[in-house]
Parts: C-alpha cells; sequence; structure tokens
C-alpha cells in the first residue's frame, strides 16, 4: 500500500488545533483524579482499547497511584478508515473478570458502537461493575444508545474528524500534540 505522506503532512499542517497539549494534559489529570476518587479501593481490571486508547491511557495510567490490573482488548469499526463498519474484535479480552471491577479506556466516543459492545461484552462475563473513560466524547446525536454517556470523560468535542491523542486520520497522527479537527470537516 503506498501512502502520500506529503497529504499526510498538509492535512496535519492546514488542521484546526482544538486542544493544545496543555489542555489535553490538564483534562487528563482531572479525569484521573476522578477514577482515583470512586475506583482507588476496588482492585479494578483496567483495559485499554487498542490502538486508539493506548496514548490516553498511558498518560492516564501513571496518574493512577492506586493498585489495578491492566490489559489491552482490540475490537475496531474504523481499519483505518474514516467512517464506521461492522465490529471487528481482533483480541478478546483474555483475564477472567467474573466478579471485578472493569474500567474501559478509549480514545473517544463518537457513535459509541464499539464501546457499547464491549461493555455488553464484560457484562455478559459477570463483572461487578464496568465503567468506561474516554478523552474526547463529541458532541452529536447519534449515539449507538440514547443519552450514551462515558463514566469519565476529558474533553467534550464538536461533531468534527479528529485526530491526536491517539485518534488517527488514515493510521497516522495518534501521536499529534494536542487534539485537531480536519480543516472544514
Amino acid at each position: 500500500m503506498s501512502v502520500d505522506l506529503d497529504h499526510i503532512q498538509t492535512v496535519y499542517a492546514e488542521a484546526d488545533c482544538l486542544f493544545p497539549e496543555a489542555q489535553v494534559e490538564a483534562a487528563i489529570d482531572r479525569v484521573a483524579a476522578e477514577i482515583t476518587e470512586v475506583l482507588a479501593s476496588t482492585n479494578p481490571l483496567v483495559y485499554t482499547v487498542m490502538n486508539g486508547g493506548l496514548v490516553f491511557a498511558g498518560k492516564l495510567l501513571t496518574r493512577l497511584n492506586f493498585p489495578l490490573e491492566s490489559s489491552y482488548l482490540h475490537a475496531t469499526r474504523y481499519r483505518n478508515t474514516t467512517s464506521g463498519g461492522e465490529l471487528d474484535w481482533k483480541v478478546p479480552p483474555a483475564q477472567d473478570m467474573k466478579g471485578r471491577t472493569v474500567l474501559i479506556v478509549d480514545d473517544i466516543l463518537d457513535e459509541g458502537h464499539t464501546l457499547a459492545a464491549i461493555v455488553d461484552f464484560c457484562k455478559a462475563q459477570g463483572v461487578e461493575q464496568v465503567l468506561t473513560a474516554v478523552l474526547v466524547d463529541k458532541l452529536h446525536d447519534r449515539k449507538a444508545r440514547e443519552n450514551m454517556k462515558s463514566d469519565f470523560t476529558g474533553l467534550d468535542v464538536e461533531d468534527r474528524y479528529l485526530f491526536g491523542y491517539g485518534m488517527d486520520y488514515q493510521g497516522y497522527w495518534r501521536n499529534a500534540p494536542g487534539i485537531f479537527a480536519l480543516k472544514g470537516a
């Protein structure tokens, strides 16, 4: 597969920075404090949703100063494209979660189909409780479930195509130092 790196560079150069790095880091600090208040005494199992949740989870976990078990899962609808498709479980949760408190960490709550499927899977495994944490929640009325919200949310964002801090543009710019929106999208 040939990638037009000039196009990828141009996308970043022309993007609108919605939240600079300092603002994103402050939001992660706040979410970590909220999670600590709720989960510090629960011995939670924390799952990172790959690949998008990797950056947020990496930064978040170092701010959670209490015992926890961490792992990952990989469920996607995007496959490096810009629109969602059918849910694809690449790596399902492997740990026994029965009776545990589970926290699912992801980059974004857009429509929420992937996150809803993961939560449903965890509930079917007999968890004590399942909570979710996302870095950003897109503000629109197309959620998978009515009034769907994450239990812990860093930032509310406008309904645009985003990248940075784990969110990608065609597989690139997950590493962008802030949250950016495509120009005109």
